[in-house]
């Protein structure tokens, strides 16, 4: 867009990022999805988090796939790497296992994780890799103009489902939970001061972080996860919530209608890095 004038609600933005005192690390392109997209407050409430913890841009890589979530990395100013349909996971494995002092963050939509990147997710959780996954639950392919996701609602039109959507949705936070994730939280695009500190708490966790993030899509759901629906829907995790107990996580997880915010499931264990610490000191004697 440099020889183009940039629409006003871009340059708004802009201003707001001067605003906010977080442009370094903001690059200097401006995004670009649909004006109202909940993915603007995502890539505000990570430069907040990294502005918090004081995370190294240069010590820090962005991997994402592909579809709407897969420009982040742009628009982020760290390492970026801009992978395959469904391969940001074991990407980002590889960059952590090559570089374990890099913070390594992954994001993706809800199609690409958990479609054609499906398989990747239990791995990463099994393994315990050290990188956080922020993932951008939309509940329908928006890239290409509006197609149903593994996360789209029964009963949901779209261009593939013009007779309603039959398929059940799947649900991201009890696969998680089950796969042994580590950390598992979860935050809404509308609520983004909330987001920015799950998303800073997701950071300073060693393991696997997941932290889903309910984003509407304003130009292809005008009926689905839309902010009016989601914005009288979601809560907050009750405040006896025990954030080790998984089988309460997964009873929380389980309550759909009412998405719960906040952390649902915390458990620190050995890393990936650290087994393979264990392996080469073991190997060397």
């Amino acid at each position: 867009m440099s020889n183009i004038e940039k629409p006003v609600y871009l340059e708004e933005k802009l201003e707001e990022i001067q605003a906010s005192g977080h442009l370094e690390y903001r690059s200097k392109s401006l995004p670009t999805w649909c004006p109202g997209c909940g993915y603007f407050s995502i890539v505000e409430g990570l430069t907040a988090a990294l502005n918090n913890l004081s995370i190294d841009p240069d010590e820090t890589v962005v991997v994402s796939g592909i579809g709407c979530a897969s420009r982040f990395p742009f628009f982020i100013d760290t390492y970026g790497f801009h992978s395959l349909h469904g391969r940001a996971l074991p990407v980002a494995t590889g960059i952590k296992v090559a570089n374990d002092d890099l913070s390594v963050i992954v994001v993706g939509g809800d199609g690409d994780a958990f479609a054609i990147g499906g398989a990747h997710i239990p791995h990463a959780a099994r393994r315990n890799v050290d990188i956080t996954y922020i993932l951008f639950d939309n509940g329908i392919y928006g890239l290409t103009k509006g197609q149903t996701s593994p996360t789209s609602v029964l009963g949901f039109q779209t261009t593939t489902s013009p007779f309603e959507n039959h398929d059940m949705p799947l649900n991201p936070l009890m696969m998680l939970l089950s796969y042994g994730a580590s950390w598992v939280g979860q935050a809404y695009a509308g609520h983004p001061h909330h987001m920015a500190g799950m998303i800073e708490e997701a950071l300073a966790f060693k393991g696997f972080s997941y932290l889903h993030v309910l984003s509407p899509c304003v130009t292809f759901d005008k009926t689905s996860k839309t902010y009016q629906n989601l914005g009288m829907s979601v809560r907050p995790l009750p405040d006896d919530h025990d954030r080790s107990d998984v089988m309460a996580a997964m009873a929380q997880a389980q309550k759909t209608d009412a998405p719960a915010l906040g952390c649902y499931f915390e458990q620190p264990r050995p890393t990936l890095a650290d087994g393979l610490n264990d392996i080469a000191a073991r190997a060397a004697k």
